[in-house]
């Protein structure tokens, strides 16, 4: 006489189907010692319950007025627990994969970021790995549903891609230290800025520009590039340096 799932919340509340044979007016189903919290008699083959809180592996028994069934197991899950998320942000377009560590994951069926969720692949009971939705510029809730229940309390940024549009002033010495305020979208969260690839100190303003001072570099026109956790973008020869005069 099968059961399933074999598995729920050591809260309870978890429905389950039991099929089997002569089971016409059953009137108690129980969870070991305990009764459900609900009996449906759905056919003389079928079943359904819901079960009791409990915890670990109990019997779980049909009575009907024929008499009561042998036991077939059941197993009480405790709650997930989470205690790690990494990385914590990523791009909009999603895609990047996340390790989630904790307890009690070994049954975990999904993963929500927000309102979107995806399926993860469990490593241990200790750990799980999931690829992120797609979602929203900002900060969202991240949700660990496994047969034991569902577990909140971590949060994912969702960062949007640079861009960059324009550098100004757009030229200055080789020996560097030009201020400069470089425009573009997405700028909030960035992590690196760099002339022909040396990193610059920059401060950010906005969410459309940041204030930096140029590195040192050779004469000539570079590239600028801005980096954040959701990619880089690249504006092609948009700052050139001017070597001083030579007498």
């Amino acid at each position: 006489m099968p059961i399933s799932p074999n598995q729920g919340s050591s809260g309870g509340g978890t429905a389950v189907t039991i099929t089997g044979t002569n089971l016409s007016g059953t009137t108690a189903v129980r969870f070991g010692t305990k009764f459900a919290t609900s009996v449906t008699n759905v056919s003389p083959t079928q079943v359904t319950a819901v079960s009791p809180s409990g915890n670990g592996s109990v019997g779980v028994t049909v009575t009907t007025p024929g008499g009561t069934s042998g036991p077939i197991p059941f197993y009480y899950v405790g709650a997930p627990f989470k205690q790690t998320l990494s990385p914590t942000s990523g791009s909009t377009a999603g895609g990047g994969t996340v390790t989630l560590t904790g307890a009690g994951l070994s049954t975990a069926t999904s993963v929500s970021f927000g309102a979107n969720s995806a399926v993860p692949t469990v490593v241990s009971d200790g750990q799980i790995t999931v690829v992120v939705p797609a979602g929203a510029a900002g900060s969202v809730g991240v949700s660990v549903t496994t047969a034991g229940g569902t577990s909140n309390g971590l949060s994912y940024t969702y960062v949007s891609p640079p861009t960059v549009t324009t550098v100004t002033p757009d030229e200055g010495p080789t020996t560097g230290g030009t201020p400069v305020t470089v425009a573009g979208t997405g700028l909030t969260s960035t992590n690196s800025l760099t002339f022909d690839g040396v990193p610059a100190p920059f401060t950010v303003i906005s969410d459309t520009a940041l204030s930096a001072f140029t590195p040192p570099g050779a004469a000539g026109l570079v590239d600028v590039v801005v980096t954040n956790d959701a990619g880089s973008a690249t504006a092609t020869d948009a700052f050139e340096y001017i070597a001083g005069p030579g007498i």
